[in-house]
């Protein structure tokens, strides 16, 4: 790709010229006859008209307060930012022909993907625009460089009103302060990142995640593209291919490097041991790291990993940490990955190390290299359970990291958190976390200025929407084969045969009975092997499992039961998780479950291991008549008392607080959360596999006594 600035120094130095005076255009001088030199747009259209990045009309005048049309805004951004040399040779719109004046202009912007047309093949160029579209446009434009584009309009004295068209004096105006603020930029080392975490296996997602890094990179050619861990698990796509699905979208998208999630590690206790993650490392086409993880005990990886900084990493090798080089300035990057690792996942003889100590001894040795931007590339999680590691802890303990692209907590940061005080509250330089939720839904998007000295000045982050975006051809061609294959499998029998339909009813003026209000066998046999499950991967006493019933999204017909089938049931792709919560949480979350009942909710809830009783014609909040649990010692449901602690299981989305389960979150908040990271889905057919007979009956779980009156 040949690579392209997209501002000209020369004509910011220009601009910077101009706006000072220097040019000899006077303040008190006017170009047009109706820009007064107490005109409050004056300035700005003076300076630019200079540059001729601006022009009047043939009878000496500006118009200052007209409206702005489309063609218009393309030429002055354009002219203002220096914009040429674009990537595509024609445009296609059937109302902008070559000898349009706006026409190189348009071109410029809409190789860069800072404009678009309209779907009927037209531009439209004397269509106004309003504030929004100006907005939006200039965030656009500016990618390369941390501009706020909101705060434009105030430095500009332009009151925002995102419906009201713009005038060109107020274009003038926001476009002569956007140049100054790139200006000033300049003078720093700017750096963009793009990062994704937690893919788990979603491989048909990414030829639209290919046409997204595309076309960040048409904009900023330069960019890192990181990965946070967690490509492994969670889809036929892992199931099939472990991880060889993956790698040619990886490799094809560039990435620099990618840290190790604790679901790499899942296949640990296989036969194999850890050889489809060594095969993963030794085809990529990009470095791995982590600080913390030693590789040395496992043979498998012999070769293939030093626990060393590399300026000159190795593709399909392990480091704790690397420099790049980007427009002749060093950057470092480390990785970190969850020691809850060990329990969650199967690591065998690889060990995960201190992390805060371990981060402390990657930025020593990246500044003894005389590095000063610091990237730390996490699988720690955004906010999760301190015991074990995260990223705002991190932020505050290490000094010298600025930059933390994180994975594992799934958390979606709409924009960069800013860490900017140590420990005990005392003021350090900026850390910015950033870490873009989860599946590829996004491509985070970063862009950092740099001082001198390695601080942090601006920085500006946003995350893009994949699923809005259309496939790579590439990427298609590439996901074709395995794609295939998934959908074989997924039509493949489990072999198990329902002598009977396992409903999954919804209220009818027929049946007021809902997977939403009420027990059902689905649910029981969900949450069965929620709670099996939970019990052979913890040692914790787990005494229930609860799965919401807005969660279980299809009924299962007769006959022989297919992966696609079990899939349908949960498709959302959720994984088990384990909540220390007391019996006083727990009954309230159960109030909360029959808050709206007998009226359907979809955080009702089913459970295995439990026997629940409540009164729906009670209040809110008082409807818990009887919660117990099952014994294994008494071999007896026993009483939930409020002031003791239990162990329960549920899935990530309702550990987390979904459907506005209050005391989870608050749980999940406190770090008593564990994500197990197993596939809900994965689960259940598992346990339609182990059972000897389907139990189609309801079991008198779940009661409502004001049906018993």
């Amino acid at each position: 790709m040949k690579k392209r600035k997209m501002y000209s120094a020369t004509a910011l130095a220009a601009t910077t010229a101009v706006l000072v005076g220097v040019t000899g255009v006077s303040a008190e001088q006017t170009l047009f006859t109706d820009v007064p030199a107490n005109h409050p747009y004056g300035e700005p259209i003076t300076a630019l008209a200079a540059l001729g990045v601006v022009n009047g009309f043939g009878d000496g005048t500006f118009k200052p307060d007209a409206a702005v049309t489309r063609g218009q805004a393309a030429k002055m951004i354009a002219g203002a930012f220096q914009l040429n040399n674009p990537a595509v040779e024609n445009l296609q719109f059937t109302d902008v022909a070559k000898t349009s004046p706006y026409y190189s202009a348009i071109l410029a912007l809409v190789s860069l993907g800072v404009i678009t047309g309209y779907e009927d093949q037209t531009f439209r160029p004397a269509e106004n625009l309003t504030h929004g579209h100006i907005k939006v446009i200039i965030e656009r434009v500016s990618a390369a460089y941390p501009v706020d584009a909101a705060a434009l309009f105030t430095l500009a004295n332009v009151a925002f009103d995102e419906k009201k068209n713009i005038t060109r004096g107020e274009l003038a105006s926001i476009l002569t302060e956007a140049l100054k603020l790139v200006e000033e930029n300049s003078k720093y080392f700017n750096l963009s990142v793009m990062h994704v975490n937690d893919t788990h296996g979603r491989v048909d997602v990414f030829p639209k995640l290919m046409t997204a890094v595309k076309e960040q990179r048409a904009k900023t050619p330069d960019a890192l593209l990181l990965h946070a861990g967690d490509a492994f698990s969670g889809t036929l796509y892992f199931n099939e291919f472990e991880g060889k699905a993956d790698l040619p979208f990886l490799n094809a998208m560039n990435f620099d490097a990618m840290v190790f999630g604790n679901h790499e590690f899942d296949l640990g206790s296989s036969p194999e041991g850890h050889k489809a993650l060594a095969d993963f490392v030794k085809a990529a086409k990009f470095p791995f790291i982590s600080a913390n993880t030693d590789f040395s005990k496992d043979s498998l990886f012999t070769g293939l990993f030093t626990d060393l900084i590399s300026s000159e990493p190795e593709n399909g090798k392990i480091y704790s940490g690397m420099i790049k080089e980007i427009n002749g300035e060093k950057v470092g990057i480390f990785g970190l990955t969850t020691s809850e690792t060990k329990d969650i996942s199967s690591p065998g003889s690889v060990v995960f190390e201190d992390y805060i100590e371990e981060a402390n001894k990657a930025v020593k040795a990246f500044e003894d290299k005389g590095v000063n931007k610091i990237i730390a590339l996490t699988h720690i999680g955004y906010d999760d359970n301190v015991a074990y590691d995260n990223d705002q802890m991190l932020a505050k303990s290490v000094p010298g990291i600025d930059i933390i692209v994180g994975g594992h907590t799934h958390t979606e940061l709409k924009e960069p958190v800013v860490v900017n005080t140590n420990t005990v509250g005392e003021k350090k330089d900026a850390t910015l976390i950033v870490q873009a939720y989860q599946y590829s839904d996004y491509l985070g998007t970063l862009n950092v200025a740099f001082d001198e000295n390695g601080v942090v000045v601006n920085h500006k982050g946003q995350l893009i929407k994949v699923g809005e975006l259309a496939e790579d051809p590439e990427g298609v061609k590439l996901l074709a084969p395995y794609k295939a294959k998934v959908d074989a499998t997924e039509k493949a029998e489990i072999g198990v045969t329902l002598t009977q339909e396992l409903a999954n009813p919804r209220s009818s003026e027929t049946s007021p009975v809902s997977v939403r209000n009420s027990e059902t066998a689905l649910g029981n046999i969900i949450t069965d092997g929620m709670l099996a499950k939970a019990k052979k991967s913890t040692d914790k006493k787990v005494v229930m499992a609860l799965q919401n019933g807005g969660g279980i999204r299809a009924a299962i017909n007769e006959g022989p039961i297919t992966t696609g089938e079990v899939i349908t049931v949960l498709p959302f792709g959720n994984t088990l998780a384990l909540a220390d919560v007391t019996g006083a949480e727990l009954k309230a979350t159960f109030e909360h479950a029959v808050k709206d009942a007998p009226k359907e909710s979809g955080g009702f809830l089913h459970i295995s291991g439990a026997k629940f009783e409540y009164d729906s014609t009670k209040n809110a909040g008082s409807r818990v008549v009887s919660l117990k649990y099952f014994d294994e010692a008494t071999n007896s449901y026993v009483d939930i008392q409020d002031n003791q602690t239990y162990t329960i299981a549920t899935n990530a989305f309702t550990a987390k607080g979904g459907d506005g389960f209050a005391d989870l979150k608050a749980a999940y908040a406190a770090g008593r959360v564990t994500d197990l990271g197993l596939s809900d889905w994965e689960n259940l057919k598992e346990q339609f596999i182990s059972l000897k007979e389907i139990p189609y009956e309801l079991q008198g779980r779940i009661v409502d006594v004001a049906a018993t009156k």
